[in-house]
């Protein structure tokens, strides 16, 4: 029997999972995630796959990774280098090794380190290991696939679908590297598989068997490890993604404002799985419909508005722009409706697994005539919950249409959510019409927040048209008056600038900072690590981070202004710090700009905001 080994206590390590794209690296890193939630650590993860449907097996530009990031305390970064890489074939090692760290774990299956696995992957001798200059003695190579073959061979499996299952035995090994509870991944394949019972006991068995040649070889390179979760509020608790958790929020919404919801959607990159999820919720009432196109999917959602319910499109930046004067109704017949723009790589098709955020102006201002419509961007995955409650109640409250913008490493990436009580979340009141207005009442009468009423049709004495014509502000009938559109243009504007939203709150040394980061959305969890480091480092820095872009929050300008250096980060080429300096008198921020379809890199945000402290 092997020698016992000491189980070492971490605070935190970051796992790579990364093969071909039908080696099922992203289900692997979607168990160990939901397995570390489950246990209450805190978790941060980002898949990152190929656009190809699916490349040649073992080709370079076919490889697909998943990375997570584990911790006992809060983390809010997938990590920017992994302690384990999986490496299923030689094209994953060659790709994936400059993710890892110079000391990781590295886990090969020798099966696909052949002579043919070698040439597809470029290596130009036999000795890839040497060739890419790693270490021999970090490095776990077994032969996964013959072991899986000899695990199932009872099966009634054929070979094809037996090595399906290699993804679970490199689960397994990875779970004993962290003490991993199994029976939370076996309860996950029992229900992923449930009409596939068989299928389910196969992934279990291969998952127990990688599980146990860790524990029977105890290799040479690898150490036991066990994360403990210093979560300090109680709860349940599930790894969920942001699409998951954007989709959950629409349905809070609907059932706090006691009305059906309604999604006209159309299938796009990284945004489908909102229509997926919301698809399989009918019994809460929930009706999906898949329309034919962009425009289509917009506007049977202005539809479906108009006839009373909460209704949502969902999109990523190519279809936003398909879906602009759809959206342009909504705002000039003052309709309620929220548009999800999950924000992808471009322009045009771009880069469509891809993260970016390069819609904020199109989302802005990409409409024709004053088209003011509110916009916030959810700030993590667990994040989109909140974030999509808010904008539902943004647009029901003030009849408009809301844009809530995600991105797809927010979208796709997952975080160790607690399970909310809807019962602690605020109230929402869409401003329906007094019954006493009933006879004197006109489309476009008004509250006193300056919002205008809703009538749902099919309610006596308030029948009434509504369309893309300018309308007269007091009898609602079509009108050129350039006096009244004047009126009516100012009217849509402040009812926008009336929205209450919370202030913005800085970060860190707020009082006597030497910088303040600044930034938007999904680029959160990579500023405030920054902001971290470079504190521990004995710096005085601050973060404000934004989630209400349009309005902004009222004390904005006191805080840009307050201290002598700001930096404002995005993924795009200045579009956040072009609108603050259109809203905020005389700022002039430095700016940090990258577009490579990437998250940040912590250590590269820290290095270029120490530059900035030093000039």
């Amino acid at each position: 029997m092997a020698e016992e080994l000491e189980v070492k206590e971490l605070d935190h390590v970051v796992v790579r999972f990364s093969g071909d794209s039908g080696d099922g690296m992203q289900l692997a890193g979607n168990i160990f995630s939901t397995v570390s939630a489950t246990v209450g650590n805190s978790i941060s993860t980002f898949p990152d796959y190929p656009a190809d449907i699916r490349a040649p097996q073992g080709s370079l530009t076919g490889v697909s990774g998943f990375q997570v990031h584990i911790g006992a305390g809060k983390v809010y970064t997938p990590g920017d280098l992994c302690d384990v890489l999986v490496a299923m074939n030689a094209a994953a090692l060659k790709t994936q090794l400059k993710y890892a760290k110079p000391n990781a774990t590295i886990i090969i299956d020798t099966d696909c380190f052949k002579a043919k696995d070698l040439e597809k992957a470029a290596f130009a001798t036999e000795d890839p290991l040497a060739e890419l200059g790693v270490d021999p003695d970090r490095v776990i190579a077994c032969n996964i696939s013959q072991m899986v073959k000899d695990c199932l061979a009872d099966s009634g499996m054929d070979v094809k679908s037996i090595l399906k299952c290699r993804n679970m035995f490199a689960l397994g090994l990875v779970c004993w590297l962290f003490s991993r509870d199994l029976d939370i991944a076996f309860n996950f394949l029992k229900e992923k598989f449930a009409k596939k019972p068989g299928v389910a006991d196969a992934n279990i068995k291969v998952i127990q068997a990688g599980y146990d040649y860790g524990h029977n070889t105890h290799s040479s390179a690898a150490n036991v490890y066990r994360i403990e979760s210093k979560v300090k509020e109680p709860g349940r608790y599930m790894d969920i993604t942001g699409n998951k958790a954007t989709a959950y929020g629409f349905i809070a919404a609907a059932e706090k404002a006691g009305l059906k919801l309604y999604l006209g959607s159309y299938p796009i990159t990284p945004a489908t799985d909102v229509l997926h999820e919301l698809s399989k919720h009918k019994s809460l009432g929930v009706t999906t419909v898949q329309c034919e196109d962009e425009i289509a999917g917009c506007a049977s959602s202005v539809g479906a508005s108009f006839a009373g319910a909460l209704a949502v499109t969902s999109t990523s930046g190519p279809g936003v722009c398909l879906k602009s004067e759809a959206m342009n109704l909504a705002v000039i017949m003052e309709l309620p409706l929220v548009v999800l723009d999950v924000q992808r790589g471009g322009p045009a098709t771009g880069l469509p697994t891809k993260s970016e955020q390069t819609d904020l102006l199109q989302v802005l201002f990409g409409r024709n005539g004053e088209s003011p419509m509110p916009v916030l961007a959810a700030t993590s995955p667990t994040d989109c919950f909140d974030a999509a409650y808010q904008a539902c109640k943004m647009a029901l409250e003030h009849m408009t249409p809301v844009v809530l913008l995600t991105d797809a490493y927010v979208a796709n990436g997952s975080g160790a959510f607690k399970l909310p009580n809807l019962d602690d979340y605020p109230a929402i009141n869409p401003p329906y019409v007094p019954e006493e207005l009933k006879g004197e009442w006109t489309p476009y009468m008004r509250a006193e927040n300056g919002t205008r009423y809703w009538a749902v049709p099919g309610r006596e004495g308030f029948t009434h048209i509504l369309g893309g014509l300018e309308k007269d502000n007091k009898t609602g009938a079509i009108s050129t008056n350039p006096e009244n559109h004047d009126l009516m243009t100012r009217l849509r504007q402040q009812k926008i600038n009336n929205i209450e939203i919370p202030d913005l709150e800085v970060l860190g040394d707020a009082d006597d900072a030497d910088l303040l980061i600044v930034g938007f959305g999904g680029t959160y969890g990579h500023l405030r690590a920054a902001m971290d480091e470079m504190r521990a480092q004995g710096k005085k820095v601050a973060m404000a981070h934004f989630k209400f872009i349009n309005p902004l929050p009222k004390n904005t300008a006191a805080v840009l202004t307050k201290y002598k250096k700001v930096v404002v980060a995005e993924q795009n080429m200045g579009q956040f710090a072009g609108f603050l300096r259109m809203k905020v008198d005389g700022f002039v921020p430095y700016q940090f700009n990258e577009v490579k379809g990437q998250p940040f890199v912590v250590n590269e945000l820290v290095a270029a905001f120490n530059d900035i402290l030093n000039k």
